[in-house]
């Protein structure tokens, strides 16, 4: 299987399993990958990096280390095209998020990764600096891969930071007061680096360069109970409230006693305690797309003969770059969730989910078996006409 740039997919963690890598470094510590794609040939060039930043529907920043006189200014686009010719000649940063949802063969990358489940993943994000550029010593929350796609950079590697961790103040951004390295690596391109959350990293451009950031997203604590218990309350029937026919005269006027606690507890347990209908939360809110607009309706709908005609002449099915794709079991079903939407398959219709979220590119040899099922032919087509997926143009090979 090739992907757009032209190379077969394959093992990009070079000569570390999957399973070492998801034991001894996933979430614990950083690894080097030296030439993870070997011969990698950067997808986007500068200028249409900036091109993308003057975009609004795309989010970007730069970043200038030193801005009359105050550390580490932080600027939002989108940006004119006169404001990149105003930009000092080194030391500043343009990063353009989502950069997957612009460039399919960015967005094709994402399937060398799909190692860790796809509800994890966030998005590709671009860095262009010229020499000295960076964006300061800092952490994430996040798992991330950096992969050198043009240029040098070097990476210098602290330690593990918490919200404690003494910062610069001045500037909007999570700077590290007082950044001490560990460890230090020049990366070439194709050479990637992974590092887990909150671990304190800086890289600085030793010429014209550009890093792809691979982010994989973990809801807090706080995102997961805010997010399940709304989808929850918003399911119930009107008119249920607490009761109490068993009251009995209180010691004091002012005690909420032990049996209160005991039936609200139960309340939550009854409405929270519930597999099913947090599958269904979760499965619709991970897979709800990032950015609005990205995902839209083809300007001319298929009709299921079209459908078909293309699926008979072997013409493949892509992800939308900006769409995302996930599934669960559930019981003798299973829950296929496509951009915050869910879909029940019984049956036969079941192993629609796996082999549709196995990748940007799905199997064509199985998905043309499947598709002879009307039911699925149909849900296909919904797919496609709310620009889940798409037939890529037929384009002869130049």
């Amino acid at each position: 299987m090739t992907d757009t740039l032209g190379r077969t997919l394959g093992h990009i963690l070079g000569d570390i399993s999957v399973e070492a890598f998801l034991r001894d470094y996933w979430q614990k510590k950083p690894l080097l990958i030296r030439q993870a794609i070997p011969d990698f040939q950067c997808p986007v060039e500068p200028d249409e990096l900036a091109g993308l930043a003057c975009e609004a529907e795309v989010e970007s920043r730069l970043v200038i280390e030193s801005e009359n006189g105050k550390p580490w200014q932080l600027h939002n686009g989108p940006f004119p095209e006169s404001r990149f010719a105003s930009l000092p000649p080194s030391h500043w940063t343009l990063l353009v998020q989502g950069l997957d949802h612009w460039v399919p063969a960015v967005a094709d990358l994402l399937d060398e990764f799909r190692f860790i489940p796809n509800w994890r993943v966030d998005d590709v994000m671009a860095s262009y600096a010229p020499v000295g550029g960076s964006v300061g010593p800092h952490f994430d929350d996040y798992d991330v891969f950096l992969l050198q796609a043009e240029g040098q950079r070097r990476w210098q590697i602290g330690g593990a930071c918490d919200f404690s961790t003494p910062r610069v103040e001045g500037t909007p951004l999570r700077i590290i007061a007082n950044f001490e390295a560990e460890s230090s690596f020049l990366l070439e391109p194709g050479d990637m680096l992974y590092l887990p959350p909150r671990i304190a990293h800086w890289g600085i451009a030793e010429n014209d360069c550009m890093t792809l950031s691979v982010g994989f997203r973990s809801p807090s604590h706080e995102d997961i109970l805010i997010g399940f218990s709304d989808h929850a309350a918003a399911t119930l029937e009107s008119g249920q409230r607490y009761m109490d026919p068993d009251l009995k005269r209180p010691e004091n006027p002012g005690l909420i006693d032990a049996g209160v606690l005991d039936k609200l507890a139960g309340v939550i347990r009854r409405h929270l305690d519930d597999p099913g209908k947090l599958a269904s939360w979760f499965g619709q809110s991970v897979t709800a797309p990032k950015d609005s607009g990205v995902v839209s309706a083809p300007d001319e709908p298929y009709t299921a003969t079209d459908l078909q005609e293309l699926v008979g002449e072997g013409r493949p099915l892509c992800w939308n770059e900006g769409s995302r794709f996930a599934y669960t079991e559930a019981g003798e079903a299973r829950l296929l969730f496509v951009d915050g939407e869910q879909y029940i398959l019984r049956g036969d219709a079941r192993h629609f989910a796996p082999v549709l979220c196995a990748g940007r590119h799905p199997d064509m040899h199985e998905l043309a078996q499947l598709l002879q099922d009307p039911t699925l032919l149909d849900l296909a087509l919904h797919l496609c006409n709310q620009g889940s997926l798409y037939v890529p143009d037929d384009e002869p090979d130049e």
